[in-house]
């Protein structure tokens, strides 16, 4: 290698370093004290507030009352398959009008986290990936493989020029101060290996590439690229998320500490208690982790709204997203989370200065206490003062003054001397939420059959297809329909003990009918979605009908290339206790049909409910599986937020006005333990639950906005049987 003068190697490495501070000092610049805005440091606290878990007419009320709250930004995912829900066709419609809503942010004078993902875990359909992708040929998510980078650079690009066209991101006078490029990817990273680490690069290369002047954040990513001397990266802040960060250092010293996620509860699955968090420890996690020098702290989420229509995914994930968070899924305040943590807002600004400016001296003055002093040479001071006992209080003297510290708390100190705020010491009030009937419902019923497998619309084949792969996620349902014969001289004819039918299946739920009689329903659960039907069946001598209706319950959101797991029935299936011992149906003829013959009629909507008839009166259904109920009803007074109150019903979907509610399952009872909830001690989502024994999810959100005065169109599919005359529709208050 030639010799190189030592001025031409400074020259270069000047160019490189003046390049380097280029990245990180625009508009929207940051250090290792704090995102920087326009010049200013900034601690800045945040909420997440998901655009399509509420509807346009909400937005408004929910970002004022996030305003109100304290909050500096509202953060976001983008939500791909919501986007493109076919290749090249695309949606920015209704909830899913992403520029509505950051103008909607902008006008409220708040800022904006763009989390562009395009994977975004959520407790989301398909971690937010369109089931078409899954398809492309020589696809695999989420690693260093062309026809994914392709499809996810190209998405993503369709999302920063839309931002740039309407001139949002803050360079432009826009409200978007952050953009993150994929999402918790470090796990599967480090599960690939080499593929992992060269998708990382590959990513933040073409996030920096985009060139929206803003910075870039991954989080869970410790391996976060950085610039090099041969090929210039754009610096990718390392960001975490969790319960508690405040052990957390980015992986450069130049980087700000940031919580991208501090989750303020848990999401709720079908058959599982409803988590919550205390207020208090939440603020004590804000506190622990600012303390250490935090910058930044999102909550997740601040206001969850619903999964309305079939967009839950992750499996058996509950149409409610309320997530215990500090605007419930109504958008009304829950209390005292909201007043709290308002309250710990306030406070933190009135240190702010302080914070930013400064770095902590601790000091330890007995067995689990700190005391943190930020000092900067101005002469201003901001201490902070930690008890991390989860039993007893502590008498802390500091300066010349004594304070009484709650187990597991921590205290602001103005000027180190007045405290402004402690996290265990609620006064915010606290609020009970009721549901009060205001209308119940007349009914018509109709009776959703199973279909026969020489149908035109059924496809006929041999041995077993895996669910998705067939319906593409067009709908929940997949019937999978075959014949058995049964010879006269079957011995279990004669003495009735009837032949065992068992069905291995990967999920989600399954419901077995026998020449059109329910035989029996079994379904899995987020741990353990794969399941069994291991039951008698009532087989005649000739041909039976069997007929197998296998439901999703949501799809995969998460895990190393979750494209690849299954739904369905994938066998073996089998008919044991016949002469001939056990006879194997799974490589057996078998015809499949996409969805209920109520979906293809449009059922849930006034022309499609026009095309059956319908039974009134005391001829409605009762207790009976597959059955359509609809009604009319007008809006009650007021505006109060409104639910239905599904309870007494099984499992299946409902409609208003053509709008998808979501799924209900009322019929799934909380499993889990609801004992006494103390906030100190290490929190965990299964910490603190509630309602266990009752329905996982009773109400289901009916916006206000989905309303007309007079006569709404209300249509509810039941799957396993329940009685409609129990449905109520109730105002939240």
């Amino acid at each position: 290698m030639p010799k190189i003068p030592r001025i031409k190697i400074l020259l270069v490495l000047l160019v490189v370093f003046s390049c380097v501070c280029s990245s990180i000092n625009g508009a929207v610049s940051y250090d290792d004290k704090a995102i920087i805005i326009n010049g200013r440091r900034r601690i800045l606290m945040s909420g997440s507030i998901h655009y399509p878990r509420s509807t346009p007419q909400m937005w408004p009320d929910l970002i004022k009352k996030a305003k109100d709250g304290g909050l500096d930004v509202i953060q976001t995912y983008v939500f791909w398959n919501g986007h493109e829900p076919s290749p090249g066709k695309y949606n920015f419609e209704g909830r899913y009008d992403l520029v509505k809503f950051i103008k909607t942010v902008q006008e409220a004078g708040l800022y904006v986290n763009l989390r562009i993902g395009p994977y975004v875990c959520a407790e989301w359909n398909f971690g937010g990936f369109p089931v078409w992708l899954k398809y492309v040929p020589g696809m695999s998510f989420r690693t260093d493989n062309g026809p994914f980078k392709s499809a996810m650079q190209r998405f993503t690009e369709k999302i920063v020029s839309m931002m740039k066209s309407e001139e949002l991101f803050e360079p432009q006078g826009g409200p978007i101060i952050l953009s993150q490029i994929e999402n918790e990817y470090g796990p599967v990273e480090w599960d690939i290996g080499a593929p992992g680490k060269a998708y990382t690069k590959w990513a933040a290369q073409m996030a920096d590439g985009l060139k929206t002047g803003v910075p870039w954040i991954m989080c869970k990513q410790e391996e976060a690229p950085d610039p090099m001397v041969v090929q210039l990266i754009i610096h990718i802040i390392d960001t975490c998320n969790g319960f508690y960060c405040e052990k957390f250092t980015p992986n450069k010293p130049y980087k700000p500490k940031m919580f991208t996620e501090l989750w303020t509860g848990w999401f709720t699955e079908f058959g599982g208690a409803i988590p919550t968090r205390p207020v208090e420890d939440i603020a004590y996690s804000v506190l622990r982790f600012i303390q250490n020098n935090g910058s930044f702290v999102n909550y997740y989420m601040y206001h969850g709204g619903t999964n309305f229509g079939r967009t839950a995914g992750g499996l058996f994930i509950t149409t409610s997203y309320d997530y215990d968070a500090p605007i419930d899924e109504y958008g009304l305040l829950n209390e005292p989370k909201w007043g709290h943590l308002r309250d710990l807002h306030t406070a933190i600004k009135l240190v702010e200065p302080v914070l930013v400016s400064s770095y902590p001296t601790v000091t330890y003055p007995g067995k689990n206490q700190e005391i943190h002093v930020f000092l900067p040479k101005n002469g201003d001071c901001a201490a902070f003062l930690s008890n991390y006992d989860p039993q007893f209080s502590a008498k802390m003297t500091f300066g010349n003054s004594q304070y009484d510290l709650p187990p597991w708390s921590i205290s602001i100190l103005q000027d180190c001397k007045k405290e402004v705020f402690n996290t265990a010491k609620v006064n915010a009030p606290s609020t009970q939420r009721k549901m009060t009937s205001v209308g119940s419902f007349s009914w018509q019923s109709y009776n959703e059959e199973a279909p026969s497998s020489d149908s035109s619309d059924t496809l006929s084949m041999e041995g077993l297809y895996e669910q998705l792969n067939v319906t593409r996620d067009e709908s929940d349902y997949l019937w999978y329909l075959t014949e058995v014969y049964i010879s006269p001289n079957e011995q279990f004819l004669k003495n009735g003990q009837f032949p065992v039918l068992t069905v291995m299946s990967a999920g989600h739920a399954l419901h077995v009918f026998i020449n059109n009689q329910l035989s029996g329903t079994v379904w899995g659960s987020l741990k353990n979605p794969k399941l069994t039907f291991n039951g008698n069946v009532k087989l005649r001598a000739g041909a039976n009908k069997i007929s197998m209706l296998s439901v999703s319950v949501g799809l995969a959101n998460v895990g190393t290339h979750f494209e690849t797991y299954n739904v369905g029935i994938l066998g073996p299936i089998s008919l044991t206790g016949l002469n001939e011992g056990t006879r194997d149906l799974t490589k057996q003829q078998w015809s499949y049909k996409v969805g209920l013959k109520g979906e293809s009629l449009s059922l849930h909507t006034l022309d499609g409910s026009s095309s059956v008839e319908w039974l009134q009166g005391s001829l409605v259904a009762q207790k009976q599986p597959l059955t359509w109920y609809k009604t009319t009803f007008n809006a009650p007074d007021g505006n109060e937020p409104l639910a239905l109150d599904m309870n007494g019903m099984g499992k299946g979907q409902m409609w208003v006005n053509g709008e998808a509610i979501g799924r209900h399952w009322a019929g799934n009872k909380a499993r889990g333990n609801c004992g006494k909830c103390s906030y100190t001690g290490i929190y965990n989502e299964n910490k603190c639950n509630r309602y266990c024994g009752d329905p996982s999810q009773r109400w289901y959100h009916v916006p206000r906005s989905w309303l007309r005065p007079t006569g709404n169109f209300l249509v509810v599919f039941e799957e396993l049987g329940g009685n409609p005359d129990w449905i109520t529709l109730v105002k939240r208050s």
